[in-house]
């Protein structure tokens, strides 16, 4: 069961990526993500509140953690996210995911002292080595969006990989729903200054039919159903194999970017997607 909720975590996962690169050509990113992050955090809260005795009281040392994951998760991770759809395709993005397990293990040899075998090296310069040729198919000039989008998708990645890897332990502990929950709840908190100080304007009455059900899919299907199934499957599986998963968001989101979005596959993206994805395997290998 557990390995059918990350099947469906990741179709719906890859479906953002397509909705959200529509979306983002036609409303700002940061404006997207005040309403995407709102709508879910108000649905959160009204859902906790009716529930509230049914939930574990939390002390403020698990809710400064809690908290850590808000602000990784709205002012970081989906900031990042939405605002590298804009520049770069939608398989790219998928692709920069898909890197998360490489994340995860670099992070826990440097902090967590985990040792990497001769294996789990190779994988990682394999990914890495797929992740460059990926960015340089747009040129290396730092003035191109291409670039720029690429650059913030692995941004957003390695971001996912720490909310990942520091919230395995609270999820647990307190249960995948609550821990989402709040964890939203706080990063919109976090978030709210900061939208506030950004120079886009917020010109709600351009934000068409359309992009309200592509907003309502990111607040409730994206930010709320998948991310409480990949807490729910942290609860059951160790980090590193529930990250692989993020594997097949390249070739699902490359297949509804191609029906979707008459996307064109060139060679340098997959022969990129062939060593990232060879890096991550031999990573988990090893």
């Amino acid at each position: 069961m557990t390995y059918i909720s990350l099947l469906l975590q990741q179709l719906i996962a890859s479906g953002t990526h397509v909705v959200g690169k529509t979306l983002t050509q036609n409303v700002d990113p940061t404006v997207v993500l005040f309403f995407r992050a709102g709508l879910v955090s108000l649905a959160y809260l009204i859902i906790i509140m009716i529930g509230r005795k049914r939930f574990a009281r939390i002390p403020p040392k698990d809710l400064t953690v809690i908290a850590l994951l808000g602000f990784l998760n709205i002012p970081v991770n989906q900031l990042l996210f939405l605002s590298s759809l804009k520049f770069t395709s939608a398989p790219n993005v998928a692709l920069a995911y898909a890197m998360t397990p490489v994340f995860v293990l670099i992070i826990a040899a440097i902090f967590l002292r985990e040792r990497i075998t001769k294996l789990k090296g190779i994988g990682v310069l394999l990914a890495i080595a797929g992740a460059i040729l990926i960015i340089s198919q747009n040129g290396l000039s730092l003035s191109g969006d291409g670039l720029l989008g690429d650059i913030l998708a692995f941004c957003a990645s390695l971001s996912w990989a720490l909310y990942t890897i520091i919230g395995k332990q609270p999820s647990r502990k307190y249960g995948a729903f609550y821990v989402t929950g709040l964890g939203m709840i706080f990063g919109f908190l976090f978030y709210l200054p900061l939208f506030w100080l950004m120079p886009e304007p917020m010109l709600v009455d351009t934000i068409t039919i359309t992009n309200w059900m592509q907003i309502a899919y990111l607040a409730f299907m994206t930010s709320g159903v998948a991310y409480a199934l990949w807490y729910h499957a942290l609860t059951r599986l160790d980090a590193s194999k529930v990250s692989v998963f993020n594997n097949l968001q390249p070739i699902l989101t490359t297949l509804l970017s191609v029906i979707f979005l008459s996307y064109v596959v060139s060679w340098e993206f997959g022969l990129g997607a062939g060593l990232i994805i060879a890096g991550v395997i031999a990573t988990q290998k090893g």
